[in-house]
């Protein structure tokens, strides 16, 4: 539908990549017809276009992102949050006695993905609440009220690896393979997952342990969409090695953590093709 301040050409150009997955540009796009939809009720304009893609203008699944949040408050942390548990640590350095305030939460682990058959790395896209509070608060928004057109919920979606927190009694491999098929829809065997290193993230707050792996696929590897479990919203995107090298290149800004930058740079260092 037309509800932003853009021509009806963006607009539909927008549509295509959401819903479709295939980044064209505007001038692509072929105006075909208007004409009114619902005569005996709304008689609203409804416009048709035509467009030619390629597999090379495949960039995602599509299937859209649903970031269509309405309301946001802030309230306190319930005492049994199974994911984050605040407590305080004291200790004595060089005879002066310290605290510091900490969060204890999940180990995770980080998977960089390859598709061989595309020659794309193959990421997730989602909302993250706390990436939207941190552009807010950076900005000096207010949080009493949070204006959504000023701070539209789109600030808050991230571009990151496919990830995952250990929360089971399995070993890490094959808690990434869960991930890997969970969230990218790629079915793969444990042996075929390289872990690359183990790092501590958050090292200011939690210092939690994350494992990175690394795992080629192909087309014949995928089995479903992905998408994630349960109640997770997340939209799998395939870039280009262009596209990727464009993410870590100076004066880049980015809404995506340090582990996808981290692998990102891994991957051209040591996997990428000679010629990316």
């Amino acid at each position: 539908m037309v509800d932003k301040d853009k021509s009806l050409a963006e607009i539909a150009r927008e549509e295509v990549f959401e819903e479709c997955g295939y980044d064209v540009s505007v001038e692509k796009l072929e105006h075909v017809f208007e004409y009114r939809s619902g005569v005996g009720t709304s008689s609203s304009a409804h416009n048709v276009y035509y467009c030619e893609v390629c597999d090379e203008e495949k960039v995602a699944d599509g299937g859209g992102i649903d970031t269509e949040v309405i309301q946001i408050w802030l309230g306190p942390l319930p005492a049994d949050s199974p994911y984050v548990k605040p407590f305080r640590m004291y200790y004595v350095q060089n005879g002066v006695e310290k605290n510091w305030d900490l969060l204890k939460v999940h180990d995770s682990v980080a998977i960089i993905l390859f598709n061989t058959t595309r020659q794309k790395l193959v990421l997730v896209r989602q909302f993250r609440p706390a990436v939207y509070h941190g552009v807010i608060a950076s900005k000096e928004g207010s949080f009493d009220n949070v204006d959504l057109e000023a701070f539209p919920p789109s600030i808050g979606v991230t571009l990151e690896l496919c990830a995952g927190i250990v929360d089971k009694s399995k070993s890490w491999k094959e808690i990434a393979r869960e991930e890997v098929l969970e969230e990218c829809g790629y079915e793969v065997s444990v042996d075929r997952i390289e872990e690359v290193m183990n790092y501590r993230s958050g090292v200011g707050s939690s210092g939690a342990k994350q494992a990175m792996y690394y795992c080629e696929v192909t087309d014949a590897d995928k089995v479903n969409s992905g998408g994630g479990v349960e109640d997770e919203l997340i939209e799998v995107v395939e870039l280009s090695l262009d596209e990727a090298k464009k993410m870590v290149q100076q004066g880049a800004v980015n809404n995506s953590p340090p582990s996808c930058l981290m692998g990102l740079l891994w991957f051209f260092a040591n996997k990428a093709p000679a010629n990316a």
